[in-house]
């Protein structure tokens, strides 16, 4: 994390994050193997940050929207439109889904409603879910449990089209140790897997932090991890979430959630990611992660590093893509 001062020239010091962080009180904070200097070079100009790298894999496109209901939309049809093409093609298909963002599920009831699609051929894992130092999980009716979230959200909805109950998977203590045995039955069967995700402040994917990272000699070991009980969530993952789904109240966000990890989510056959971490007045906290994500380079301490090693779309709102400057607001 230690990085040498920079000077300006006119000779005079460079007052930022790398030079005032020794002695600090976030010395040590941040993970260990984060790259500070390697961080602030992913950001540049604006029209840059689609190019294409050499890590990424020819089928997968960052899609800019121009507004939130644009990414919802463009989103929304995109899992869509890839059950509908399963449906036709007479295969199952299983998907790995995110509890944020979560704008796009309403349009995915809508298309599926308008084509009258129904989903007796989806299988669904959530990626993820709150827990205790045990794994416990919050009850499924819960206001904060993200099996509730997708009950509102999207099942429900979908009325008689819906996944059927017996297909959708949540991370439980009990059920997540079986995803990966249950997703290899289906791709056996032809099923194709799709992973839907959102990227964290930390460029976590699912709760998958970047401090573990360090548990691990080899990035072969770290992505071999099928999923984690009861893992220790980073503060600033905290803070993310009390600010995006818990009204800012710090005292409701549980510290720990079951997730998924890496051998599950980067062996996807096609990926469609969501960035919408703008708010207005110009702020917005995911602006860094969403360039750490195209341009850091697989490292197992950026999860979402990997992601555009993966076929498929990413849609970001365009605001992220803005100068990160400095802004009093």
């Amino acid at each position: 994390m230690a990085s040498k001062i920079k000077y300006n020239e006119k000779g005079e010091q460079i007052m930022n994050f790398n030079s005032t962080v020794k002695g600090s009180a976030l010395e040590g904070f941040y993970p260990a193997g984060w790259d500070f200097d390697k961080i602030d070079a992913c950001i540049d100009a604006p029209e840059k940050i689609t190019e294409r790298q050499a890590h990424w894999n020819e089928g997968f496109t960052p899609i800019k929207c121009e507004s939130l209901g644009e990414f919802e939309t463009y989103m929304g049809h995109e899992i869509a439109m890839q059950i509908k093409l399963a449906k036709e093609r007479g295969e199952k298909i299983a998907f790995i889904l995110p509890v944020g963002p979560m704008g796009m599920y309403k349009w995915v009831v809508y298309f599926l409603k308008e084509w009258n699609v129904d989903c007796k051929h989806v299988y669904t894992f959530n990626m993820d879910e709150w827990s205790d130092s045990e794994g416990n999980t919050l009850a499924a009716d819960d206001p904060a449990a993200f099996q509730n979230a997708m009950k509102q959200a999207l099942f429900n909805p979908l009325g008689e089209l819906t996944v059927p109950e017996d297909q959708r998977n949540f991370a439980t203590k009990e059920n997540l140790p079986t995803y990966e045995e249950k997703i290899n039955a289906l791709r056996a069967e032809g099923a194709k897997l799709v992973l839907v995700f959102g990227i964290g402040r930390m460029c976590h994917i699912a709760f998958w932090e970047p401090q573990f990272g360090g548990e691990f000699d080899t990035v072969e070991e770290w992505r071999n991890q099928p999923y984690r009980i009861a893992a220790k969530l980073h503060p600033l993952t905290i803070e993310q979430n009390a600010i995006t789904s818990f009204k800012s109240r710090t005292t409701l966000v549980p510290c720990r959630a079951n997730t998924i990890g890496p051998k599950l989510m980067f062996s996807a056959d096609y990926i469609i990611g969501g960035c919408d971490g703008a708010f207005n007045r110009g702020m917005q906290w995911q602006g860094m992660s969403l360039r750490m994500t195209l341009k850091y380079g697989p490292d197992k301490w950026v999860a979402s590093s990997f992601i555009p090693t993966l076929p498929g779309k990413l849609f970001y709102i365009k605001d992220l893509a803005d100068p990160l400057v400095a802004e009093c607001n």
